[in-house]
């Protein structure tokens, strides 16, 4: 089976290592993606993780159940931009996913998940950044050969959970310093902010 791993960013290159280790048929890809550069290159299965563009209907619609991408969130929760950071902004659940690709934005069926939790006095940014990469890393690892069979059954996302631009994001990245811990972040947006940046759907 041919697997096409998109990615922009660095701390995805173990997961592509290890898959490759795997002996998987692996090629790494960082730029947009059309049906004809699947149809070319004889693609089977697409993993997306952190990967900075959509993936249009007409690429989605060749690999049906194939297409999986791996976000940093307990989803129904922190679709988007910044899922750790919004977790704690908001007090919602920390995780990370597993979940096939639709037409929306970190909206497909989830085939595994698992919830993390942080001590926000001793974590920074940083370390609770990295962790959630070791753990979906992890989560993927586990499960990657019942995921490349087809063997998890895809569950629908329940609730509206929540959402966030990357433009959100921005009005308080002037505070972010990755080497804070947790705590010290959140005094900071309260301080700024108050207890509530935008009017976030919650449930």
């Amino acid at each position: 089976m041919k697997i096409l791993f998109l990615s922009n960013n660095e701390i995805t290159d173990a997961l592509f290592h290890w898959l490759a280790a795997e002996k998987e048929n692996v090629m790494y890809y960082n730029k947009k993606i059309s049906a004809d550069d699947i149809l070319k290159w004889d693609i089977e299965f697409i993993i997306s993780y952190n990967y900075c563009f959509l993936l249009k209907d007409e690429v989605i619609q060749l690999l049906p159940h194939k297409v999986i991408n791996l976000h940093t969130s307990y989803l129904p929760w922190n679709r988007g931009a910044s899922p750790n950071i919004w977790a704690f902004i908001e007090g919602t659940p920390c995780g990370v996913t597993i979940h096939e690709i639709d037409q929306g934005l970190d909206t497909g069926d989830i085939l595994v998940q698992s919830r993390l939790e942080f001590d926000f006095e001793k974590e920074t940014l940083r370390s609770s950044y990295e962790k959630s990469h070791e753990a979906i890393q992890q989560l993927f690892q586990e499960n990657w050969n019942a995921i490349k069979a087809g063997t998890l059954i895809p569950v629908k996302q329940q609730g509206k959970g929540s959402f966030h631009f990357k433009k959100q994001a921005d009005a308080f990245g002037h505070l972010i310093n990755y080497d804070d811990t947790i705590c010290t972040f959140l005094k900071k947006v309260k301080k700024n902010y108050g207890e509530i940046i935008y009017p976030f759907r919650r449930e």
